[in-house]
C-alpha cells in the first residue's frame, strides 16, 4: 500500500495563542508539514524497497532528537524574527536574531526552546530548569497497525508554548550512571498547556 501523506489541519490552531518573537500559526503550519513531508517522503522510499519505516526504525528517544532539530530548522525557515541558535548544544535552540554575536549564545534569554516528545501533555525532561520560552511538540506513531505496512503516518497531537521560570521545574533523581535532568511540575505543565498551539484528537488514521 502506498504511504499516506499527513496534511496539517488548519481548524485545529489556536487562534487565541500568545505567540513570542513576532511567530505566527503560519511558522507552526509550515514547521510541522514539512516534518510530515519529510517522513512521507522517506517512508515512501523505505516501503518501495520493503523496509520499515524511519519512525519505527528509530529509537524513541533518537526520533524525539531528530524531529527536534527538524522543527528548530523549519521554524527558523519561516519566522521573521528567530534563527537556529550556532552555538553547538547552545540554548536556547532558537534565538532572536542579531541579539547575539554570531547568533550563537552558550546559554541565553532571547529565544524559544523547541522540545518533541511522545507523552501526552507535554511533560518532557530539560538538562536544567531556566528562564525560557519552551515550545513542546507531541507526536503520535502508529505501531500497533496490522498489518504493518498499512500503519498510519506520523501525526502530531498537541503544540504548547509557554514562558516558563527556574522554580517551574522539579529535579529528577539521577542514576549513578545517569544525567541529572529537569521536568516542569504541575504549575509549569499548566503555564505552557494554558498557552496551547495545536491540538488534534481525530482518530488515528
Amino acid at each position: 500500500m502506498a504511504q499516506q501523506r499527513r496534511e496539517i489541519d488548519k481548524a485545529n490552531f489556536n487562534q487565541g495563542a500568545v505567540l513570542p518573537y513576532n511567530l505566527r500559526l503560519l511558522d507552526f503550519e509550515g514547521a510541522m508539514q514539512d516534518v510530515y513531508d519529510f517522513f512521507y517522503d522517506v517512508n515512501s522510499h523505505l516501503a518501495d524497497r520493503d523496509l520499515s519505516r524511519l519512525d519505527e526504525l528509530l529509537r524513541p528517544a533518537i526520533c524525539s532528537g531528530v524531529i527536534s532539530d527538524m522543527l528548530t530548522e523549519s521554524l527558523a525557515k519561516h519566522s521573521r524574527s528567530l534563527t537556529v541558535n550556532a552555538y553547538f548544544n547552545g540554548h536556547p535552540d532558537l534565538i532572536v536574531k542579531g541579539a547575539y554575536p554570531g547568533d550563537s549564545v552558550k546559554a541565553g534569554e532571547k529565544g524559544v526552546e523547541i522540545k518533541s516528545t511522545r507523552k501526552k501533555g507535554g511533560a518532557v525532561d530539560t538538562h536544567g530548569g531556566r528562564k525560557q520560552w519552551m515550545c513542546v511538540f507531541v507526536y503520535e506513531v502508529d505501531s500497533e497497525g496490522e498489518p504493518a505496512i498499512d500503519r498510519a503516518p506520523l501525526r502530531f497531537r498537541e503544540v504548547y508554548l509557554g514562558q516558563v521560570e527556574p522554580d517551574d521545574f522539579r529535579r529528577n533523581e539521577r542514576s549513578e550512571l545517569g544525567t541529572r535532568t529537569s521536568t516542569l511540575d504541575k504549575d509549569g505543565i499548566q503555564k505552557i498547556r494554558s498557552n496551547w498551539i495545536y491540538l488534534d484528537d481525530s482518530p488515528l488514521s
